[in-house]
């Protein structure tokens, strides 16, 4: 897999694999992460991914041509509490589930952890859904993170669980 900067052209690639995503999760009966709604159709979601890749902190995976992952890295989102030291912030960790079992989103965070060496950071964060059976805040502790804040998003009668985790560099 070969890891590039991305762009506006990239953008529908990225959303297309949130949409993939949420797909799977709608198959599995996991709706409370993010919905059923695809990404794809969502104003919201295609102003930020299009933000990402306009400040430069999109980052996409390509086999054979083809775009398998993305993250984006940056501040932290307005919701996540501030921390007193510099860091780089895993705003967005998105894989192909065609391509599961392939460390795509290892490969992906490793190149985060090489973005925050190369600033200088010593500090690297991400935010995830926390509900369901906490098997995302597993996975990001298998690649090295710690748990730090909970938080409760509510939007109308609706509350969203995320736990923020943090790797020392």
């Amino acid at each position: 897999m070969t890891i590039r900067r991305a762009g506006r052209d990239d953008v529908p690639a990225v959303l297309a694999l949130l949409d993939g995503a949420t797909e799977w999760l709608v198959a599995r009966g996991r709706t409370d992460q993010w919905g059923t709604r695809q990404h794809s159709t969502s104003p919201r979601r295609v102003a930020q991914i299009t933000g990402f890749a306009d400040d430069g902190g999109l980052w996409v995976g390509e086999t054979d041509g083809r775009v398998v992952g993305a993250v984006a890295v940056g501040t932290a989102h307005a919701h996540i509490p501030p921390v007193d030291e510099p860091e780089l912030y895993v705003r967005l960790l998105v894989s192909d589930r065609a391509s599961a079992g392939q460390n795509i989103g290892g490969i992906l965070l490793d190149h985060a952890r090489k973005l925050a060496r190369q600033a200088g950071v010593g500090l690297l964060r991400v935010d995830c859904f926390a509900g369901g059976d906490g098997a995302l805040v597993r996975y990001y502790e298998r690649q090295g993170f710690t748990r730090t804040e909970p938080f409760t998003e509510v939007s109308g009668s609706e509350e969203w669980r995320g736990q923020v985790l943090a790797q020392r560099l």
